[in-house]
């Protein structure tokens, strides 16, 4: 029973270090993107491709010939 309360108490421990080192990065500015918005306009999206038109292509038929 004891082990188990070890346990608990090392996980809360380990999960409060987490915590105090997200809220650090956040605190720090490690999430602020301030270039990316202001150029996600210039930036071109990539065309999509046009599958080419059905009659161009030669009917496949499943049969073996010889």
């Amino acid at each position: 029973m004891s082990a188990m309360f070890v346990l608990i108490i090392a996980s809360l421990l380990i999960a409060l270090g987490f915590l105090g080192a997200f809220l650090w990065a956040v605190k720090s500015g490690q999430y602020d993107d301030k270039y990316t918005p202001s150029v996600r306009i210039l930036l071109d999206d990539e065309p999509e491709e046009k599958e080419p038109a059905a009659s161009s292509k030669k009917p496949q038929s499943n049969y073996h010939t010889s």
